[in-house]
């Protein structure tokens, strides 16, 4: 199994700085129930929210490249 190398900062309330090897990216949002908005270095955008339910699903839609 490799290793991986993932840490996350919260910088702000509401607003994250996650670094892996790769690359790294800003989330802002994700309050108790709104969605969250991801930008990423190489060009990635994702934005997710938590469904209600009891199972806690989530969806994600994401834009840019790969």
């Amino acid at each position: 199994m490799p290793l991986t190398f993932r840490k996350s900062f919260r910088i702000l309330p509401g607003v994250r700085l996650n670094i892996n090897k790769r690359s790294w990216s800003i989330t802002t949002g994700g309050g108790k129930n709104g969605p969250r908005h991801t930008r990423s270095s190489t060009g990635r955008r994702t934005t997710s929210m938590d469904l209600p339910g009891p199972f806690g699903w989530r969806r994600t839609r994401t834009t840019g490249r790969r």
